[in-house]
């Protein structure tokens, strides 16, 4: 719902953040220009010192009490520094850098101080009601931050593990020697000394060395992998509120069809929000549509994708295993009666439309207990 409020009372100020140095532009009520300041890197007293004199001059001329906001687009400095000023008494705004309204006539003049100064209009536009000119990000916890780091650096590690086991593979293949599975087994490393090529010769020394060390570091990545799904385990039993909204990983487990690895990445991505409808589910996520209707044109572009992506994969990967585990639910039926004689290409795009009605029947389940219609539960 959007909320306007009397910008007369509000200094704007803007922070545009680098690895180098900050810009910090500051706009109070009536100003027509902002004053602009480049401060070190990190130096965060400096900059409450700028705002607060600002603050105090802006008052003395205009003879009564003023509020801050600050505002800057989310990037590579996360959320700690929004934290830190609303500790401070200052109300932090972040936006989203893809979503500011940009002129497309020609070329565009760019420089940290433009951009610091464009967005204390843009923020005062913004507070004034018109939140079409950029969006929010929301400012999660410091828990609910933390929480998405497990299945985020298990993700990395399973990549990194296919990676290592496509190399490996990829190394003997080009001497005529095929390993089969998704993994590599424990005798691999014993079998190098006795490993014979295509054309009946031996490993090559330097090839054996590599393929070796490339086994080390599989089994390290294994070990890490184990690690990061106990750590898992241990904080979902874990009472004392480090991962948030646990019970709710808990329930979601409770479904035929998810397992705890997708119920944590849904809970951490995105059912630990709070949303007001199913519209509101799907464009978080990216699942929802995005037509293209101008003038004699009327097509549809797909969905929007512009939601959290690690969501939307794991619940297009979950719709399959729906179809598998949830046969006779009423989304699998619907997928079978409209989808499955589509070929294998149509089958692809109506596994999104389910993965977009499944997002939403599981947000209802973990939120109000309803169970998707048809499905079942585990035990």
């Amino acid at each position: 719902m959007t909320i306007a409020i009397d910008t007369r009372d509000v200094c704007c100020a803007a922070l545009e953040l680098s690895k180098t140095s900050w810009v910090c532009a500051f706009a109070g009520p009536g100003d027509s220009k902002a004053t602009v300041h480049k401060i070190k890197t990190g130096d965060v007293d400096r900059l409450i010192g700028i705002l607060s004199n600002g603050k105090a001059k802006a008052e003395r001329e205009l003879g009564r009490p003023l509020q801050i906001v600050l505002c800057y687009e989310v990037g590579y400095d996360g959320f700690w520094l929004a934290r830190l000023l609303i500790a401070r008494g200052i109300r932090a705004v972040v936006f989203d850098p893809a979503s500011f309204l940009m002129p497309r006539r020609g070329r565009r003049a760019k420089t940290d101080r433009l951009d610091a100064e464009g967005m204390t209009r843009t923020l005062r536009t913004w507070l004034s009601g018109d939140r079409g000119v950029a969006r929010e990000v929301h400012i999660p916890t410091v828990e609910q931050e933390d929480a998405k780091r497990i299945e985020r650096e298990r993700k990395y590690l399973v990549e990194e593990r296919a990676s290592i086991v496509g190399r490996i593979k990829g190394l003997l293949a080009l001497h005529g020697i095929w390993l089969t599975g998704k993994r590599i087994s424990k005798g691999v490393r014993e079998r190098l000394e006795s490993m014979k090529t295509g054309d009946g010769r031996p490993l090559a020394p330097f090839l054996r060395r590599d393929i070796d060390r490339m086994l080390t570091r599989y089994e390290m990545v294994s070990r890490q992998i184990a690690e990061v799904e106990a750590d898992r385990k241990e904080a979902l039993n874990d009472n004392t509120g480090h991962f948030p909204n646990a019970e709710k990983v808990q329930r979601l487990s409770k479904l035929a069809a998810v397992g705890e690895t997708t119920a944590t990445v849904l809970v951490a991505e995105v059912y630990h929000r709070t949303f007001e409808t199913r519209r509101h589910v799907a464009s978080f996520i990216g699942l929802s549509p995005s037509p293209y209707n101008s003038g004699d044109v009327d097509r549809d572009q797909g969905i929007s994708k512009a939601g959290n992506k690690l969501a939307r994969q794991t619940l297009v990967e979950l719709a399959w295993f729906w179809l598998r585990y949830q046969p006779d639910s009423k989304l699998s039926l619907w997928w079978r009666e409209r989808f499955g004689s589509k070929g294998m290409r149509g089958r692809k795009v109506g596994i999104v439309a389910l993965a977009r009605k499944l997002a939403i029947a599981l947000w209802r389940f973990v939120e109000d207990g309803i169970v998707p219609e048809g499905a079942t539960l585990k035990g």
